[in-house]
Parts: structure tokens; C-alpha cells; sequence
């Protein structure tokens, strides 16, 4: 059982956030993601700065969005944290939403697929440190390689839907979910991802769940919680489609929250489901709920190790 932390809060002081860094690594988590978030320090920087003090846990980048920066400007960043992080960075990039891309950057959210296609054609080869010369419907990019001493982060896709999952099997080294239920993992995410790495020739694709978490006796002020935390998620039509697939109504039937052995038996599920890791997102109105929720996570890392 693989478990890393997805950091569930914005981070804007880089000590706390190295601290905490630490913490998970000394617990024995697998491995410790930041999204790139519009509101807070920049991912890639902040592990590039922790992780030179931090030994021993993979770091990933993700997800950053693919919209903001072009596919060489994100190689050469991601390559130069690379070349201080021993071969541990991981790179996760994704479209995000219809609506975070139009409302936070103005930026026309269109063909979707394509542009994230173009975006890893490209993308991939720099992070190989192999020179780039392509020229596609929506991007183009001329480059020799950028950083050869850097070694070569693996690259993962945020997919919920067919055509994203398709495109994360073929284009890239595996797929990271948010909010997709256990029945949706195995019905859905696996065969979809899995399928469409064979046909293309590539590796097994690792898949990475992640999961918003609260260990607390309380469930209903939990899900109550929760339903507020994600309410917008809803009515976003990538999230919407797996809350249909799994047959609930929203995220607050999706989070693992209970006791100790609750959370255990929702982690175990996505595991047989077919995931590789889950990321562990911790949520909660008070620090006792992080702190609870931490030491059950740290205690199943135990119990698996």
C-alpha cells in the first residue's frame, strides 16, 4: 500500500512547507505532491528548495497547468529542479477546468485535447534532454536539449475521461485522478489507461488516486465539510461525469471520512481497484482533525511497510 500526501493547503512560507516535507518523509510516506496553484508558492521552486534537505521521498510537481506556461519554458524549469533532486521530481500537468482557465488567466479554453497532445509531443522529449523540432495545429517548438545533466523526470497526465486517460496511456507515464470512487478506478480509469499504453507500446502506466481525507468520529460534520469544501466541483462537467459513473452525488461521497478503520478499508479499496498509490489529501476545520488524519495515514504506512 503506497501512500504519499497531496498538500491539501495553500503554502506561503517555504520552512513550514520544508517541515512538513520532512515529517512525511521520516513517516515513511512514498511521496509528497504540490499542485501548482495560482494562489501560492510556485511547486517546482518549492521542491527544488526542499528537497536537497529532505532525502529519500519523491517529489512531484502537480498538477501544473498546461495553459500558462509554453512546454519548453515548463521542461526547463522542471529539469532545472531536477538536477538538485537526485532523480526523485515527478511532473504531473493538466488542463484543469473550463472555468479556473477562463475566469483566472482569460486564457479561451479550446480543443482541449489537441492542445494538451501537442503539449506532451513536445513536452516529453525535453524532459529526455533530446532536441525538439515540431510544428502542430495549436503549438510549436524549436529547441537543441536544454539541460543534459538533469536527469529525466517521469511525466503524468491528470485524466478523468476517456479521451484524457487515453491520451495519458500513450503520451505519457501514467495518470493521477482527484475524486474519482473505487468503482470508477476499476470500471473505468484502469482498463481505459492500461489499454491504451499497450496499444501504443509503452510501460505499464502508473496510476496515482488522489483522495481528500478526514479521520474523525464525527462522519456528517465530515461530509458536511466536504460538500462545502468542493461544492463548485459538482457542476464542473469532468467531475460531474465520474460523480455519475460511481453513482453518487457529490465529493462528499467520494472523501474517505470516518475512524481509523474506515479510512484503512477506502484506501484498500482503490488499491484493488487498480491504483498504484493514493494520494493522501488532508482536510479538516481544526488542527486536531490534521493531526488525527496524519497519524492514521502514518500508521498504515507502518502497517505496510
Amino acid at each position: 500500500m503506497r501512500l504519499g500526501i497531496l498538500r491539501s493547503n495553500g503554502v506561503w512560507e517555504i520552512e513550514s512547507f520544508v517541515d512538513d516535507v520532512a515529517a512525511a518523509a521520516d513517516a515513511g510516506f512514498s511521496s509528497y505532491w504540490i499542485p501548482n496553484l495560482d494562489v501560492q508558492v510556485d511547486s517546482l521552486m518549492a521542491l527544488a528548495i526542499a528537497g536537497p534537505r529532505v532525502p529519500g521521498i519523491e517529489l512531484g510537481a502537480g498538477i501544473v497547468p498546461v495553459w500558462t506556461q509554453h512546454p519548453l519554458a515548463l521542461g526547463q524549469a522542471a529539469l532545472t529542479a531536477a538536477s538538485v533532486l537526485d532523480g526523485r521530481l515527478s511532473l504531473g500537468v493538466g488542463i484543469v477546468s473550463k472555468p479556473a482557465v477562463e475566469h483566472t488567466w482569460g486564457i479561451p479554453f479550446e480543443r482541449p485535447i489537441t492542445f494538451m497532445r501537442e503539449y506532451l509531443e513536445i513536452l516529453h522529449p525535453v524532459l529526455a534532454n533530446k532536441p525538439v523540432h515540431y510544428t502542430g495545429q495549436l503549438l510549436t517548438a524549436r529547441a537543441p536539449a536544454i539541460l543534459p545533466v538533469a536527469p529525466e523526470p517521469p511525466l503524468y497526465l491528470a485524466a478523468l475521461g476517456t479521451q484524457m486517460l487515453r491520451l495519458a496511456g500513450s503520451h505519457s507515464d501514467g495518470a493521477i485522478l482527484f475524486l474519482t470512487g473505487p468503482k470508477t478506478v476499476a470500471n473505468h480509469t484502469t482498463p481505459l489507461l492500461s489499454a491504451a499504453a499497450k496499444a501504443a507500446g509503452r510501460p505499464a502506466p502508473r496510476l496515482m488516486a488522489g483522495i481528500p481525507v478526514l479521520c474523525t468520529d464525527d462522519v456528517e460534520a465530515g461530509r458536511k465539510l466536504a460538500g462545502k469544501k468542493y461544492a463548485a466541483w459538482a457542476s464542473w462537467p469532468h467531475y460531474r461525469a465520474m460523480f455519475d459513473l460511481e453513482g453518487v452525488n457529490g465529493a462528499e461521497d467520494i472523501a474517505l471520512i470516518g475512524n481509523e478503520a474506515a479510512i484503512r478499508d477506502g484506501l484498500r479499496a482503490y488499491f484493488a481497484a487498480g491504483a498504484d498509490d493514493v494520494l493522501c489529501y488532508e482536510f479538516g476545520e481544526t488542527q486536531t482533525d490534521l493531526r488525527r488524519t496524519r497519524a492514521c495515514l502514518t500508521e498504515l504506512v507502518k502497517e505496510a511497510a
